[in-house]
């Protein structure tokens, strides 16, 4: 029979063969006692007297009848037993009474040993089932025990795992999104430079063509100023010479030097104001090899901030560009505008 621990207490096992024994044991009682009781009822008894009726014949006169024959010889009676053949008679009935019931004794002494031995081999016989039910039971709770401890460990590991997966997960996105926000902001980054090399490229295009734009005035303008025979001329829109400079050995500047320094001087100019109305005159002296020796501003526009653009953009010029004869003018001036936006 199998129970659940759960479901039942603790109890000792259904003993099979108990009502067999139990029968036979009320079977041997029984025995017993119809033995007891006719052995002392065959004790206490005296032997009833027999008695018999003799019936005869009543003779039929009317017809006569041979006469009977003649009577056989009686034997003598035996002699009366004396008294001691009685006592000895009583002595052995006495002797045969005793064996009966020292036999009856010895098998009931035995019947009792036979019922004493089953009981003692029934009890033996449910305490091994006792105890084996119960090292069963407890081998089993032991065995429960150790599966759900290996149970648990399993579940922990689970546990641990999927905890350091997770981990795992969310270390790989958040290198992930870090990667996506630098590919963003390399994105960013390239968008911008490409946005400033774009704007870069097409200021740079802008100047080169106003200044392609002013060296073509500006060749106009010397062409008409050495056929005029000199004189002081400003560009339109941004550097202009003056023609009092001298060089080192006292001759002027070629009328080609003014296109030189606009050239060296207006990739210098930064300036994001106001255009109108603004023009400033920048005075130089220069050493032979082009060297800016010093500058200032001798005409003001009236704007400080665009006056220190101009100086600004006339210092960062050093060296000054050499002219025909290959020096520099000593001193000249240079009148800048800002390009029109």
């Amino acid at each position: 029979m199998t129970r659940k621990n759960s479901s039942y207490p603790l109890q000792p096992p259904r003993e099979r063969g108990t009502l067999r024994a139990l029968l036979l044991a009320l079977l041997m009682h029984v025995l017993l006692g119809f033995f007891l009781y006719h052995g002392i009822h065959w004790q206490n008894s005296t032997p009833a007297g027999a008695e018999a009726e003799l019936w005869t014949d009543v003779p039929d006169l009317s017809t006569p009848r041979p006469a009977p024959p003649p009577p056989a010889p009686v034997a003598p009676a035996p002699p009366p037993p004396t008294e001691d053949a009685d006592i000895a008679l009583q002595q052995q009935k006495r002797k045969q009474e005793e064996a009966a019931r020292e036999a009856q004794l010895a098998q009931q002494r035995l019947l009792q040993q036979r019922l004493l031995q089953q009981q003692q081999e029934a009890e033996a016989k449910r305490q091994q089932q006792l105890a084996a039910q119960q090292a069963a039971q407890l081998a089993a709770q032991q065995k429960a025990a150790k599966l759900k401890q290996q149970q648990e460990q399993e579940q922990r590991e689970q546990q641990a795992a999927a905890d350091k997966l997770k981990q795992q997960q969310l270390e790989a996105q958040k290198k992930q999104q870090q990667l996506e926000d630098q590919q963003k902001q390399a994105q960013l980054d390239a968008q911008k430079k490409a946005d400033a090399d774009k704007a870069a490229k097409a200021r740079a295009q802008a100047e080169a063509q106003a200044k392609k734009l002013d060296a073509e005035r500006r060749a106009r303008i010397a062409q008409m100023q050495g056929n005029m025979g000199g004189g002081d001329s400003s560009s339109g829109n941004g550097l202009a010479k003056s023609g009092n400079g001298s060089g080192a050995g006292g001759t002027a500047a070629s009328p080609g030097y003014a296109e030189k320094v606009q050239r060296r001087v207006r990739p210098n100019i930064i300036w994001a104001g106001a255009t109108e109305g603004l023009e400033t005159v920048v005075s130089v002296r220069c050493a032979p090899d082009g060297a800016l020796l010093s500058s200032s501003v001798t005409r003001s526009s009236g704007n400080a901030q665009w006056d220190d653009a101009a100086l600004r953009a006339v210092q960062r010029s050093d060296p000054m560009p050499l002219d025909t004869n290959g020096k520099a003018p000593a001193s000249f001036t240079i009148t800048l505008r800002p390009a029109a936006g």
